[in-house]
């Protein structure tokens, strides 16, 4: 009965807050319409000029295999290297290719040919995959060069040297065919929505009680600690679930994403998650004095997470060190969840792992939002 009335008590003061109403509707369709679009590992646009110093078919070709791959915009050709090493000290342009003089003939009688390139590393992951991009791009310039001459490297003839075609190498991208980094992405963000909204704004709640006085009126009650804390978690509890079923639909509507696995593994894991996060919440709520101590300190622990929950990057890229921190962090088995089963079609059983790990987490946490809330008669 005294859980009834609380959670009656806590539904009507978040109706009567319009921030937090607003949070909910607009929050989730703000993250899954821009962030897709901006967040990406895949670098494209990358600025180039060139110094072509062979000025041949073959030089012309190579330009505009590189102009038209999808991730250069050619800047212009630029008449010698210092000119254009100074538009890159400048800004102006992030890379320098110089074909050297002979280009052609070297690949028609040399077996290739040198091309030197300079790239703003300033932004080191930019400057590492623009070079990537233009290895892959030479390498396949030089496949159909050779391929529409009948040539082999070196200037014979293919058939007259009795070569056999190199060693093929046919790939099959599992589980991202279209190698859309989105889809790798959107799983993620279902994580960012429900620890902004389940974390940040539990932890808001008992502190916020606690400057406008009317937690005192709690402490005189009869009502028990764990009944006063889960009054405070079932309201962020239904509201994660539909905020995340929301978001879910937005990502099938925009982009086309559904779920591979089963829609109940994403549930119960959902269920576990948002209750671990909002019992943080209330935890660190406990704990601080008023509005601003509570918002810095979940600032500060949800940027710590997100960045070693391999949402950006992989974890095995990461320190050794590091990588063992991240074992108790919660947003990692989370994530992992909803890439399994978005993308991989991962069952429950695949996931036992991550689902006891969420599961100590959660009772770890009840049972601190619990023991840290001082109840005073």
């Amino acid at each position: 009965m005294a859980l009834g009335f609380l959670l009656a008590k806590e539904f009507k003061q978040f109706i009567r807050t319009p921030i937090f109403v607003g949070l909910t509707l607009v929050f989730p369709a703000a993250i899954m319409l821009v962030i897709p679009w901006i967040v990406r590992m895949d670098i494209k646009n990358i600025s180039v000029v060139v110094v072509d110093n062979d000025r041949s078919a073959a030089s012309s070709d190579f330009i505009g295999a590189v102009g038209s791959s999808g991730y250069f915009i050619m800047d212009g050709l630029v008449p010698d290297y210092d000119e254009a090493l100074q538009q890159v000290e400048l800004s102006l342009t992030d890379a320098v290719i110089v074909i050297p003089d002979g280009f052609e003939k070297g690949l028609l009688f040399n077996g290739g040919a040198p091309v030197q390139v300079s790239i703003n590393a300033v932004n080191e992951t930019r400057g590492t995959l623009g070079a990537s991009y233009l290895g892959a791009i030479c390498a396949a310039f030089s496949e159909d060069f050779y391929a529409l001459r009948g040539i082999a490297a070196g200037g014979e003839d293919v058939h007259a040297a009795g070569m056999r075609p190199s060693v093929e190498v046919s790939v099959q991208n599992r589980y991202n065919p279209m190698m859309d980094y989105k889809w790798f992405m959107i799983p993620g963000l279902f994580v960012i929505i429900i620890v902004m909204l389940c974390g940040f704004l539990p932890a808001l709640n008992i502190v916020g009680e606690k400057e406008k006085g009317t937690i005192e009126q709690i402490n005189i009650t009869p009502v028990s600690k764990p009944v006063f804390i889960l009054s405070k978690m079932i309201p962020y509890w239904i509201m994660g679930v539909g905020v995340l079923a929301v978001s879910m639909v937005l990502a099938y509507v925009i982009y086309g994403l559904a779920p591979l696995g089963s829609l109940l593994v994403i549930a119960a894991f959902s269920v576990i998650f948002i209750f671990s996060v909002s019992a943080f919440g209330l935890v660190v709520s406990n704990y601080s004095n008023n509005t601003q101590q509570a918002m810095f300190v979940m600032f500060f622990f949800i940027l710590v997470f997100l960045l070693m929950s391999g949402l950006l990057t992989p974890i095995e890229s990461m320190p050794g060190w590091i990588q063992a921190i991240t074992y108790v962090n919660p947003l990692r088995y989370y994530i992992e969840v909803m890439r399994g089963v978005y993308l991989k079609g991962a069952s429950f059983m695949d996931l036992l792992p991550q689902f006891w790990a969420l599961m100590a987490f959660a009772v770890a946490l009840g049972s601190w939002a619990v023991v840290s809330y001082k109840k005073q008669s």
